[in-house]
């Protein structure tokens, strides 16, 4: 598996807990441990996505950063096979 592949799977897996953890969070909204680790995981998902970016371009329009050139949608996308 290379990094592109293996940024992506840590980006999937830390998308599946967060949104998990804001379920949970919808009705424990005390629960200071499920606060910790929600953001815990945010903060190693941010992560894992500016590495992904910097490195091989935008998973989502909203990453466009480029000033003189729309970029979005240049090369494969992500979720393509010949992305990976």
């Amino acid at each position: 598996m290379n990094r592109r592949e293996q940024l992506i799977r840590m980006i999937q897996k830390y998308d599946f807990a967060l949104y998990d953890l804001m379920l949970y969070l919808d009705t424990h909204t005390q629960c200071k441990e499920a606060l910790a680790l929600y953001q815990k995981y945010k903060l190693q998902r941010e992560k894992a996505v500016q590495e992904y970016v910097s490195k091989f371009g935008t998973l989502q329009a909203d990453q466009q950063n480029n000033p003189d050139q729309w970029e979005w949608g240049m090369g494969p996308y992500p979720w393509e096979k010949e992305a990976n």
